[in-house]
Parts: C-alpha cells; sequence; structure tokens
C-alpha cells in the first residue's frame, strides 16, 4: 500500500461509518435484538471496500463523494447480509467473522437470518436516498443493486457454491470463474457502478469502470482463495482452511498458488488498463487495485 493511500482509506472508513450509524436504526429501536444485531454484525470491522470503491469511483468521474454516501451505505449494509447469512450453520457454518463470533453464534440462528434480511432490506431503502442525476434516476440505482445481489449474480453463484462443495471432483475453471464473476465480481462491480452513476457518469466511462470492477473483483477472490490456504485464522478474522477442509473448488486447488498469484497480478493489471481514459482521476481506483493485490488478510 502507498503511503498517500493509508491515510485516504482511513478517512473514506470514518466518512463512511458516520453515514452508516445515521442510516441505521439505533440499537434501543424496537424491536431492539434485530437492530443490535443488524449493528453488531455491521460495525464489526472490515475494509469497508465496496463503500470505499463507490466513493472513488464518484470522484473519479467528477462528482463529489457525498452524492455517493447513500449507494455506499447500502452496498456495505447489502453485503455485511450476505457474510451474515454465509456464516450461518446451513451454509458454510463457521463462528468467527472479522475477527469476532458470528451473527448466530453471538444472537442465535433465528436472530441472525433476520438481521440478515434486515440489512438486505434497509440497503434498498438507503440507496433509494441517492439524489438522481440527468442520465440516473433512483429507479436505475435500485435496478443496478437487485440485478447485482439476485439470483442471477450473488444468490445463483452462492447456490453453485454450495452444490460443489463437498465433491470428489473439481469445478472445472469456467465454472469456477462464473461463480466467482457471479459473486464477488458482480457486488464489487455494482458498487463502483452505483457510485459512477451518482455521478452522473457517461455510458462510455460507465462501461470502462464494469470493466474495470469485474477485474478486480475476479483478482479479490484469487488472493482470498490464496489467502485461506497461506494465512492463519488470526491475521484473517475468519476460519482459515474451510475451503480445503471442505473439499472446496478454488483456484489453488485448481491450479496451484504459483499460477493463481499470476491470475491476480494479469487481473490486476487488466483492471489498471481499465483506468486509462481517467488519467490522474482514477488515481485512488487503481492504488486500490494494487493494495488488494498485495494484501495479506
Amino acid at each position: 500500500m502507498t503511503e498517500a493511500l493509508k491515510p485516504y482509506l482511513k478517512e473514506r472508513v470514518k466518512i463512511v461509518d458516520k453515514a452508516l450509524n445515521g442510516f441505521l436504526p439505533k440499537a434501543s429501536v424496537r424491536p431492539a435484538t434485530v437492530h443490535e444485531a443488524m449493528r453488531y454484525s455491521l460495525f464489526a470491522g472490515g475494509k469497508r471496500l465496496r463503500p470505499i470503491l463507490s466513493l472513488a469511483a464518484a470522484e473519479a468521474c467528477d462528482g463529489s463523494y457525498e452524492n455517493a454516501l447513500a449507494p455506499a451505505a447500502a452496498v456495505e449494509c447489502l453485503h455485511t447480509y450476505t457474510l451474515i447469512h454465509d456464516d450461518l450453520p446451513c451454509m458454510d457454518d463457521d463462528d468467527l467473522r472479522r475477527g469476532m463470533p458470528t451473527c448466530h453464534v453471538k444472537f442465535g440462528e433465528g436472530v441472525a437470518v433476520l438481521a440478515g434480511d434486515g440489512l438486505l432490506t434497509i440497503s434498498f431503502e438507503i440507496l433509494a436516498k441517492t439524489p438522481p442525476t440527468k442520465r440516473y434516476d433512483v429507479g436505475a440505482y435500485v435496478t443496478e443493486l437487485a440485478v447485482a445481489s439476485g439470483s442471477r449474480n450473488l444468490i445463483g453463484g452462492q447456490i453453485l457454491d454450495l452444490e460443489g462443495e463437498g465433491s470428489d471432483v473439481l469445478l472445472t475453471p469456467a465454472q469456477l470463474k462464473f461463480i466467482h464473476q457471479s459473486k464477488t465480481a458482480a457486488l464489487l462491480t455494482a458498487s463502483i457502478r452505483l457510485g459512477a452513476m451518482s455521478a452522473n457518469a457517461t455510458p462510455k466511462k460507465l462501461e470502462a469502470l464494469t470493466t474495470y470492477g469485474q477485474s478486480l473483483g475476479l483478482a479479490f477472490q484469487v488472493i482470498d482463495d490464496i489467502l485461506d490456504v497461506t494465512q492463519t485464522s488470526e491475521k484473517l478474522g475468519k476460519s482459515a482452511g474451510k475451503d480445503e477442509a471442505s473439499n472446496k473448488s478454488t483456484y489453488p486447488a485448481l491450479f496451484g498458488l504459483e499460477k493463481s498469484r499470476k491470475e491476480a497480478a494479469r487481473l490486476t493489471k487488466q483492471a489498471h488498463e481499465a483506468l486509462k481514459p481517467f488519467g490522474k482521476k482514477g488515481r485512488r481506483l487503481s492504488e486500490i487495485a494494487d493494495y488488494l493485490l498485495d494484501r495479506d488478510y
């Protein structure tokens, strides 16, 4: 990570957290249990990658980060809902997330399911507060996030992921890529596109950022797969080694660590190429791509 990026990320995390705190009901609002659980998972930590990408994309398109705060907060709420549900016993059955007990461990399965549902639902309530632009209205924002998180993308990818677990036969590279495009890359790309849309991005700029997001999303997942093999649970803040234990198809399982690292580097270079039309205005997005490639958690 460049020295210039560190303070930028730190500042943006504070901005996003302040916005999230304002958008969400207080923990004391009735029924307090579900609001406490929603806040517990949402404020458990994390890099705030998706909302920061929303803000950076808006700025790359000559917009203000203030107008991108609603979509930034919305995608983080939706992302956290996916983590709560992924950790459930019926899914990945994990008891650690962001270095803390998972939502169902802390509050019970029923509350965790409803907390995830609450975050999913409120994400669209928050998104609807995004100021419309000449090119994009509230309907365009809602459609963007709904498609990215629906059965054809995020949920569909999770279904295929579940079906591939525990099998003695690994998925093909094409099948694995499709899962990661549907899950990780789809939501990352939507985060970037929503930020750009809040800045009234031209179709050409939106297309370039879509390519950036798809490449970045795949690179992010490849690195995630590598870290699951090479890092400890303490470092990751979640259970390490679960992919191998569940006989899950991953990039290291299919290609080995060295080829996986090369693929992540190739995808990151592809992301950089997509930012060329933005010149210096795409600097933060470019720095974030390098930061994600080099991360160790």
